[in-house]
């Protein structure tokens, strides 16, 4: 088999980061995009040879493009998109969330997720041999929210009705698409966990977090499939998180 091109989003830190770092052992040529180009930098390095940082913002249309661009003209086509990037809002009472935020969580976690999957869809539509697979970054928060996380809840459930509707759009092409419903790995974003996060009955209790290698040796899977299969989704947890049951 020839070796695969692999786009990760939000790669600097992070989910990203440590999916980047699993595809490129595992033989995966990777190409990482984020904002901050020092952190996305130092991704890439760790990488090593058969990686390209390209710094970009996922909620520019114009920015989006450029990075497609650039992973064509490098590497001629795409085989995996691992669709990641993604912000949280402040925890506040739902009447205190501010139109600013809501619309810089949208635009990230869904219009950017949106602009990326379309730009690989057709750059995936059009290659040749044609097809790839498109894994987007969900959450357990797409299918049971955390109290005081409306913007976030409201985008990875949205996430979830994009996956499916790429699913079904891509059969034509041999487009594969599926989600990764994350809950608790450890990265400096889930670092508060572990001295307690607030509850559905309004306690507040420690939450133990996972590995977040376990997490790329997961999109490693889903993302060597030969395109006549597909994981569609799968949540992958901390095993004693507070998540079956929760509320």
């Amino acid at each position: 088999m020839t070796q695969r091109i692999a786009l990760v989003t939000g790669a600097g830190s992070g989910i990203g980061k440590a999916v980047a770092i699993a595809l490129a052992r595992a033989g995966n040529a990777v190409v990482l995009a984020g904002r901050r180009p020092e952190p996305l930098a130092a991704a890439a390095r760790e990488c090593g040879a058969q990686s390209l940082a390209v710094p970009t913002d996922v909620t520019d249309p114009k920015a989006v493009d450029a990075l497609f661009a650039t992973v064509k003209g490098k590497f001629g086509r795409i085989d995996v998109l691992f669709n990641n990037a993604g912000v949280s809002a402040p925890a506040v009472p739902f009447d205190e969330i501010t139109f600013e935020d809501w619309q810089r969580v949208v635009a990230v976690n869904l219009t950017g997720m949106f602009l990326c999957a379309q730009a690989a869809f057709r750059m995936m539509r059009h290659q040749d041999p044609r097809g790839g697979r498109i894994i987007n970054n969900g959450s357990i928060s797409a299918t049971t929210p955390r109290p005081l996380s409306a913007p976030y809840a409201a985008t990875k459930h949205a996430v979830t009705g994009l996956t499916k509707s790429l699913a079904l759009d891509g059969r034509p092409y041999n487009i594969a698409c599926g989600q990764i419903d994350i809950g608790n790995a450890a990265t400096d974003m889930t670092a508060g966990m572990t001295s307690g996060v607030l509850q559905a009955d309004g306690t507040i209790r420690a939450e133990p977090p996972m590995n977040v290698a376990h997490v790329g040796d997961a999109v490693v899977h889903m993302a060597s499939l030969p395109l006549e299969a597909n994981v569609l989704f799968i949540t992958l947890m901390a095993t004693a998180m507070p998540f079956v049951g929760r509320g």
